[in-house]
């Protein structure tokens, strides 16, 4: 993302002390600039991507075809019958 990325806007976020502690301490675990982890977090958060994009993406997933049942088999599977939860 940073490398071809033209930074020309500035903008100013004030932050709580601890918040700001904490994010200058995980920019520097992660060995990054504060404002590096704070674009990631809205990118992430709020994304540049295309529903275009998004689209194709979900079609790259759907053609891994992993061993997934269909939906009324995936329910059976992850939510516990009320008769198994009373045992």
């Amino acid at each position: 993302m940073e490398k071809d990325m033209e930074l020309t806007k500035k903008t100013t976020i004030l932050f709580p002390p601890s918040l700001h502690t904490h994010l200058t301490e995980t920019a520097k675990r992660r060995g990054v600039s504060l404002g590096y982890l704070v674009r990631t977090a809205c990118e992430a958060q709020y994304g540049l991507v295309s529903s275009e994009e998004r689209l194709r993406a979900a079609e790259r997933l759907r053609r891994l075809s992993l061993p997934v049942g269909g939906v009324s088999k995936m329910k059976r599977q992850s939510v516990p019958r009320a008769e198994d939860l009373l045992k």
